[in-house]
């Protein structure tokens, strides 16, 4: 292959004529073409491989994080299966403290009133004889002690018991003034004079009487009653 040039008049240039055949030239494009159709897969097939590495990884992960889940979804269900044992106790548990409200809800601990009433005597006067006869009315049982804030109603205040008193006093003033002290016990109500005869004790005047009192359900000690579920672990009433 040979180039020719041939001097152009007036310019003093050369002029370059390609003599190469446009068979050679447009292979020449063809190569660089494929060459960079080439380099184009090869990226591609970097960018998909790792692309298929992340992915894989992603799928391990997944599947190891499944494994531990399912690990500890087995745990918790024999914990679970083991709690039931405590579930059946709790439950026997709440039915004996159903059957001891039922029992003992309208508790009252007459040695608490009767130490009260002691304090209470007036120096002049002795008790002889004392009775204690439930009444009839049917008390209600003391329902639990409202929350601050609540706007639900105390409990009716009703009658539970009878008591009735023999005593000796030194003057009929001493017996009114044992009649004031039961007045002023909370949980008493409508002291009552039964009657009173002037009598000695050996050489001194005294004054034999007999009286009653209601018992109200004030006097229920509340330590057994149904209570809230935030107050169950407290008992009401007076502490033993």
């Amino acid at each position: 292959m040979t180039t020719q040039t041939v001097q152009s008049a007036g310019t003093g240039t050369m002029p370059r004529v390609n003599l190469m055949p446009p068979e050679i030239a447009q292979a020449a494009r063809f190569r660089q073409v494929q060459v960079g159709l080439g380099a184009a897969v090869l990226a591609a097939v970097a960018v998909a491989g790792l692309l298929y590495v992340h992915e894989h990884s992603g799928v391990a992960a997944a599947k190891d994080e499944l494994a531990a889940a399912q690990q500890t979804n087995a745990s918790l269900q024999t914990k679970l299966a083991s709690l039931n044992a405590v579930k059946e106790t709790f439950a026997a548990v709440q039915a004996r403290q159903a059957m001891l409200t039922t029992a003992m809800g309208s508790e009252v601990r007459w040695s608490f009133i009767l130490n009260d009433l002691s304090f209470r005597m007036p120096s002049n006067v002795w008790l002889t004889n004392l009775s204690v006869s439930p009444t009839s009315t049917t008390a209600a049982p003391p329902a639990a002690p409202a929350t601050l804030g609540s706007s639900a109603a105390p409990a009716a205040v009703v009658p539970i018991a009878t008591i009735t008193f023999s005593g000796i006093g030194f003057k009929h003033d001493d017996v009114a003034a044992w009649l004031d002290s039961m007045a002023k016990e909370k949980s008493f109500s409508d002291p009552t004079f039964g009657n009173s005869t002037e009598s000695t004790v050996g050489t001194h005047p005294v004054v034999d009487f007999s009286s009653t009192v209601i018992v109200t359900s004030v006097a229920e000690s509340g330590r057994y009653a149904a209570q809230t579920t935030a107050e169950s672990a407290t008992p009401t009433g007076t502490t033993p």
